[in-house]
């Protein structure tokens, strides 16, 4: 029977091993690498033939958005599940907008794991209760939920770096776009999230638990 190839990437060695031991009980399942890092990951990437890489949203040197859109440019049909101690409402939405194939916690059953990772290996893509109903919520303007899923792919990805006091010339740096781009994307995150600062934006960040 023709393998899988899982990339884990994980900064927690503990998860790793889990993930580890989980996998290798699947005979259609394999680990193709580990990493603890985006860069590690990345290299791993350019030298193992992988057909999925699940993803943690929370690296050391690097978000786990800013690894997908790496990974999207660089591979744009590669397999991407993000496994994240994060509640769906937190980055779901946005993390499949900005490209994942399926979002699941990591204290999911191992089962529900594994069948992620297969939904994701054959039909392209996961999508737990949670996510669906939050999917459908969004058709409906009326329902609550967190204003930072209004927020397109890469405005979400410059409002979680302002919140991680990266300033307007690092983020223009970490995004290879200018100033001015960013400091337009400023100004529309401040209005969609009706915030007057970077303080504003900060706290509502950590309350929510996005860094």
């Amino acid at each position: 029977m023709p393998k899988h190839r899982i990339l884990l990437v994980d900064d927690h060695e503990i998860v790793r091993t889990g993930l580890r031991e989980l996998l290798q009980l699947e005979p259609d399942l394999e680990i193709a690498g580990e990493a603890a890092t985006s860069a590690e990951a990345m290299t791993l990437l350019r030298d193992a033939k992988c057909d999925l890489v699940l993803l943690d949203v929370s690296l050391p040197d690097r978000s786990g958005v800013d690894t997908l859109k790496l990974i999207r440019v660089a591979y744009p049909s590669l397999a991407v599940l993000v496994l994240s101690a994060y509640p769906e409402e937190q980055y779901a939405i946005n993390l499949l907008r900005a490209g994942a194939n399926g979002y699941i916690k990591k204290d999911a059953p191992g089962e529900e794991i594994i069948g992620a990772i297969r939904a994701v290996l054959h039909r392209g893509r996961y999508i737990s209760a949670a996510v669906s109903e939050m999917l459908v919520n969004q058709l409906d303007p009326n329902t609550d939920r967190p204003v930072h899923q209004d927020l397109s792919e890469r405005e979400f990805q410059v409002f979680c770096k302002i919140a991680s006091g990266r300033t307007v010339s690092q983020i223009a740096d970490d995004l290879f776009i200018s100033v001015k781009t960013v400091s337009t994307y400023r100004s529309r995150i401040l209005e969609k999230l009706k915030m007057n600062n970077n303080a504003e934006l900060t706290h509502y960040a950590v309350k929510n638990g996005l860094v």
